[in-house]
């Protein structure tokens, strides 16, 4: 079987993701037969393969047994092949057999040496006529279905016209059972993190060998189909696949997506998850903020709140991202990233994990590290007064006015900053406050409180709300 080039095969995904529509049901095995993958990250697997046939000139009716796949997306790859018409059939469960079934005479073992011979008249509720003519209802035996109404595997049969004879048939079409996504460790220095990236394959019923594997990041469109989706067995992916691929991804932007390539070809077998780096290690600074998240609702009234309450200072990481540096250049697919520190005796420690989005070149990482231990915060709203306002046009509107104050300690032994957030969309403003207070959106306004070490600051502000 003749091979194809990686250069063909990218130019084959780029056909097939703008031709394709969206696919359907559980993946069952690929052999390896020259098997090429785009593995996405909701879950969508397309697949290109070249499967031994025997293709005349003209028109011809060939079988390909290819596992679940939405038969509605197969197209062929080969400009010189066309699809006339297909016929497939993926139901391989025992409910579809038993549909099969209707009008045949099948056999029922009720011991290991006595069979029943019944026809089946109906499937809900399952309805059998015995030899005698009287009917049942339910099995009178383990059942065991013939032959001829039994699919073992799904296989798509296809109506072709080629314009010369062919060895072999290349097709595309999508399957499931496999997504992606990416992983990062970022280990935190003093003011410079090292930041490593890998993808992470989770193949949870897709098996496919020896198979040139791409992987797609971004969202990409997906129509709603009322179909119902392809039965499978999902597994979870809680295992490394040992035959890993050695060396980095290759990245390259097709359309407004960003795609992988593995490097080599890989083997991807249901319920193990397989690793490929996506970049080598890189450097970065960054930005370590304590923010404590306001208590304005973003719309409607403002409340009259009464007792003090703890308020979480949440710790914040920004990684920055120049332009023209290689780390900031890069697209990074969206993933999880873990964040390390050493502690006392150089031993990493995760001390944050947090969920990001695609993040397009340039664009600076911020990451969630979760909540600080020794910085704490108590807000408590000391006023609150509220008026009709009558405007020109004959509206009536509320006016309140709230003060707040927020209390911040530090047990640690080094003094630093803490920013109080409030946001709030509509008409609202901060009428006065001990502490400048800055505006840095439409909606967000903040306040940078400088806290001493093992001591407190206080900040008082007044708000004016309209709704």
């Amino acid at each position: 079987m003749k091979r194809k080039s990686s250069a063909t095969y990218r130019r084959n995904s780029l056909v097939a993701a703008s031709v394709a529509l969206c696919a359907l049901g559980a993946a069952g095995a690929l052999a390896a037969q020259s098997t090429s993958l785009t593995v996405y990250n909701d879950g969508r697997v397309l697949v290109r393969r070249s499967v031994p046939l025997t293709i005349p000139k003209g028109a011809s009716e060939q079988r390909a047994a290819l596992g679940a796949l939405d038969p509605a997306t197969v197209f062929a790859l080969d400009s010189g092949v066309t699809i006339v018409g297909a016929s497939y059939d993926g139901a391989v469960d025992e409910a579809s057999t038993l549909r099969r079934a209707l009008g045949h005479k099948i056999v029922f073992r009720t011991s290991p040496t006595d069979t029943v011979s019944a026809t089946v008249v109906g499937v809900d509720p399952e309805r059998y006529r015995l030899a005698d003519g009287r009917v049942i209802f339910g099995r009178p035996g383990q059942l065991v279905f013939p032959e001829d109404v039994v699919v073992t595997e799904p296989a798509l049969r296809l109506a072709l016209r080629s314009d010369t004879p062919r060895k072999e048939l290349r097709l595309g079409y999508f399957t499931t059972g496999a997504d992606w996504q990416a992983s990062y460790q970022v280990i935190l220095g003093r003011s410079v993190a090292r930041v490593a990236g890998s993808a992470v394959i989770n193949s949870q019923a897709l098996r496919a060998e020896d198979a040139e594997v791409q992987l797609l990041a971004g969202a990409v469109g997906r129509a709603e189909s009322p179909r119902t989706k392809l039965m499978g067995v999902i597994a979870r992916a809680d295992r490394m696949e040992a035959a890993a691929p050695s060396g980095e991804a290759g990245e390259q932007r097709v359309g407004e997506f960003h795609l992988y390539t593995l490097p080599g070809r890989s083997t991807l077998l249901p319920g193990t998850a397989t690793s490929v780096a996506l970049f080598e290690p890189a450097s970065a600074a960054f930005e370590k903020a304590y923010v404590v998240p306001g208590s304005l609702p973003y719309w409607g009234m403002l409340p009259q709140q009464g007792d003090q309450g703890e308020v979480p200072v949440r710790v914040s990481y920004t990684l920055k991202r120049p332009r023209k540096t290689d780390f900031g250049d890069r697209p990074l697919p969206g993933g999880v990233a873990r964040l390390y520190e050493a502690d006392s005796s150089g031993r990493a420690q995760l001390v944050g994990e947090a969920s990001l989005g695609h993040t397009a070149p340039g664009q600076d990482l911020r990451l969630s590290a979760g909540d600080a231990f020794d910085l704490t915060a108590r807000r408590i709203q000391t006023a609150y007064s509220t008026r009709r306002d009558t405007t020109k046009v004959g509206g009536v509107r509320m006016v309140a006015t709230a003060d707040y104050t927020v209390t911040l300690a530090n047990a640690t032994e080094a003094a630093v900053t803490i920013e109080v957030r409030e946001e709030r969309a509509g008409e609202w403003s901060v009428v006065s406050s001990s502490l400048p207070a800055e505006k840095i959106s439409s909606t967000m306004t903040r306040f940078r409180v400088p806290v001493p070490a093992r001591g407190q600051a206080t900040l008082n502000y007044r708000v004016r709300a309209v709704w």
